[in-house]
């Protein structure tokens, strides 16, 4: 994602984490010296909230838990846990596999995000508990922070032989295999039925391989589960005998057309605010539609059968529509944003947002990574619908 913060923003934050960040040796680990308390917006929460600098992956997503203050972030092999002034409390290493999407089960006071083993072709739904997240570097595979739950659906879709040669054609997107394009898992949200019904349902994004070549993957493909009865599924992660343990099948499957996509959606959130669903991407390649970089789900239009368009043979599914506001393409009929999001997006529900930005730092010879949330108003103008809320907006 290339960051749409206002540049006197961006350059402050960079200064600020050049001047701190601190290489600490042990778990791969790095992160920056405590920073200074961030003001405060109207509403009591910070204006940002700065994650660090870690020599790790990249930032993949955020989470916040507002009623103990802790601010939580995917560094696809490390998770941080701060404080809203951005001091670290704590972390999770020992990942090998992708960590991406978070977000914030309010239910039952966990973190939930996704999780990839592409080569042992698993896809778990990570399960924090930040509660006993206390101390910096702790080893996920040995403490009992974390706990995992298999998901079929998605591991079906990744390893299907579409061409039907009898060949698995592994993590690559140049191949007919995997329907639906699928790359494995990635955007993680807490929200409703998509069918309409109430209730709060885990919904989980597909990755989608970049193919300008075919026209099964034309899609953003959704699965939701209840998850009030997967303490019975839940194992610890054991990275030398991955399980599959979890449940059988989604409790629904849902199809939002935008054009391909490069890896699927990396974050999805729902706005209890409007009642719609974010899925910011990164951009597609094929030419024939407009490659958005944000795409909002109307939440109030309940998922209706319909053809699940380009596939080999005809199908339909439960399909989802796009909300019919921002930019819009006629010769696709898709609409959406230029926005960012693609590294961690949080909605509180009430009209503003956490935007993550993501960079790098050097530091003694070391590139880190970094990754702050920005606090954003939500003003549905084009193209960029969001707009930085300091501590006087």
């Amino acid at each position: 994602m290339r960051s749409r913060a206002r540049a006197h923003v961006a350059a402050l934050f960079l200064s600020t984490v050049v001047a701190s960040a601190l290489l600490v040796t042990g778990g791969g680990t790095a992160h920056a010296r405590t920073p200074p308390p961030p003001s405060s917006s109207p509403g009591g929460l910070p204006a940002s909230v700065d994650g660090g600098a870690w020599a790790s992956g990249h930032l993949q997503g955020t989470a916040i838990d507002r009623r103990r203050g802790h601010m939580y972030f995917s560094f696809t092999n490390l998770l941080v846990k701060t404080d809203l002034a951005g001091r670290p409390i704590g972390s999770v290493t020992g990942l090998t596999g992708h960590l991406g999407d978070l977000d914030f089960n309010t239910a039952d006071g966990r973190v939930y995000g996704s999780l990839e083993y592409k080569a042992a072709q698993a896809f778990y739904v990570a399960i924090f508990d930040g509660s006993r997240i206390t101390r910096m570097n702790m080893d996920a595979r040995t403490t009992d922070v974390l706990s995992t739950v298999h998901l079929r659906e998605a591991v079906r879709d990744y390893t299907a032989d579409m061409n039907g040669d009898g060949v698995f054609d592994g993590d690559t997107g140049n191949t007919p295999d995997h329907r639906y394009g699928c790359s494995g898992i990635d955007g993680v949200a807490f929200g409703p039925d998509l069918n309409g019904g109430g209730g709060g349902r885990l919904t989980v994004a597909y990755g989608v391989y970049s193919n300008t070549a075919r026209t099964d993957n034309d899609h953003q493909v959704l699965l939701q589960y209840d998850v009030r009865d997967w303490r019975k599924y839940e194992r610890p992660l054991s990275e030398d005998a991955l399980h599959t343990s979890g449940p059988a099948s989604p409790g629904g499957k849902f199809f939002a057309y935008t054009g391909n996509t490069t890896y699927g959606v990396q974050n999805l959130e729902y706005d209890g605010d409007s009642g719609n669903w974010l899925m910011a991407v990164y951009k597609g390649k094929k030419a024939a539609f407009p490659n958005y970089g944000l795409y909002v789900l109307d939440g109030s239009k309940p998922a209706r059968r319909g053809e699940v368009k380009g596939q080999p043979r005809p199908e339909s599914g439960r399909i989802v529509s796009l909300l019919p506001r921002g930019l819009h393409h006629e010769p696709s009929g898709v609409y959406g944003y230029e926005s960012g999001g693609q590294y961690g997006l949080v909605s509180l529900d009430d009209g503003r947002h956490y935007v993550a930005e993501a960079g790098t730092v050097h530091s003694g010879g070391t590139t880190l990574q970094t990754g702050r949330a920005v606090l954003h108003r939500w003003t549905g103008a084009v193209p960029n619908p969001f707009a930085v809320r300091g501590p006087g907006g």
